[in-house]
């Protein structure tokens, strides 16, 4: 399911667990909280948790109330498998009034084999997306239980303020260029526009994302990797790169592409800009999707906002 793909790329509340208010923790900014096993602390490179050795993370999303149904739903063994998980369990319990579906599986990767665990949590507000994952102990001990202890803790609380949110980021902007933030995504990502709306459809709107990660390519990819981020954009079809260049800007690595495509919901010409700006433990991208006859006015206030973009 589509949805589901797009939502464990992205690892990546007035609801309460099982465990004890006093209990849980939750992450600068987040709705999202829970009692993280005793291994973990808040991480300060997105909205979760991790433990010390950094063989373990949580994850926490929060998406609109009305995606519960076809995540849950496409929370299934088949699904899984499609996105290189192996479903080994699946249980559905009660959070407060709400509904939640624990899913557990294991993933092969170029780092080892790791425990993986995928929590959709319905509420009226909000759905909450949870992913976990921890590496397997090469003697086959069971290391699971603590970080299914934890999830089954899972709170979430009112809406933090948007401010709140912006400043929990691990960037700043230094210009929004008359842009304004409408959403925190994740913990390490922001969406901003330039109109009326907070929902933007058909590209009625410009639609700028700047987001933060810490998976750095080797500097030799660092070309193939941009398109390659590019071109993966479900929300693109038919994209013609028209210029793609890498530069050295105040101190920083940086990558830009500039393309032409069509907006896969509503067939429209469209035009994108991605800036990267690269540092060896970390990246942060600009994404920008504007109507082609915005081209000229909307290029130069994304160049403009992605110059100021800076890592705390």
């Amino acid at each position: 399911m589509k949805l589901l793909a797009i939502a464990l790329t992205l690892a990546a509340f007035a609801v309460s667990g099982a465990g004890s208010a006093a209990e849980v923790v939750f992450p600068s900014g987040s709705r999202i909280g829970l009692d993280p096993p005793p291994d973990m602390d808040v991480s300060q490179r997105f909205a979760g948790f991790e433990s010390r050795s950094k063989s373990a993370v949580i994850t926490a999303v929060e998406m609109p109330p009305e995606a519960f149904k076809d995540l849950s739903a496409g929370l299934n063994a088949e699904n899984l498998q499609k996105q290189g998980v192996t479903m080994t369990s699946r249980e559905t319990f009660a959070v407060g009034g709400g509904e939640a579906v624990l899913v557990e599986g294991s993933q092969a990767g170029n780092g080892g084999s790791m425990q993986k665990w995928l929590l959709v949590v319905g509420d009226p507000t909000v759905t909450a997306l949870v992913i976990a994952q921890q590496l397997k102990l090469t003697d086959g001990a069971e290391t699971g239980q603590a970080m299914r202890d934890a999830l089954r803790t899972i709170a979430i609380r009112a809406p933090r303020a948007l401010d709140e949110q912006v400043s929990a980021l691990p960037f700043r902007l230094g210009d929004t260029a008359g842009f304004r933030p409408v959403r925190v995504m994740a913990g390490n990502a922001l969406m901003l526009t330039d109109g009326p709306d907070d929902t933007i459809r058909e590209v009625e709107q410009p639609a700028v994302t700047v987001a933060h990660s810490t998976a750095v390519p080797p500097r030799d990819q660092r070309d193939a990797f941009a398109r390659a981020a590019l071109r993966s954009n479900t929300l693109l079809k038919d994209v013609s790169i028209e210029r793609a260049q890498g530069f050295r800007q105040r101190g920083a690595d940086w990558h830009e592409i500039v393309a032409k495509g069509i907006d896969a919901a509503s067939g429209r010409p469209v035009v994108v800009s991605q800036a990267i700006r690269f540092a060896p433990d970390h990246y942060l991208r600009v994404f920008a999707m504007m109507r082609a006859d915005d081209r000229d006015a909307t290029l130069s206030r994304v160049r403009a906002l992605s110059d100021t973009v800076e890592p705390k």
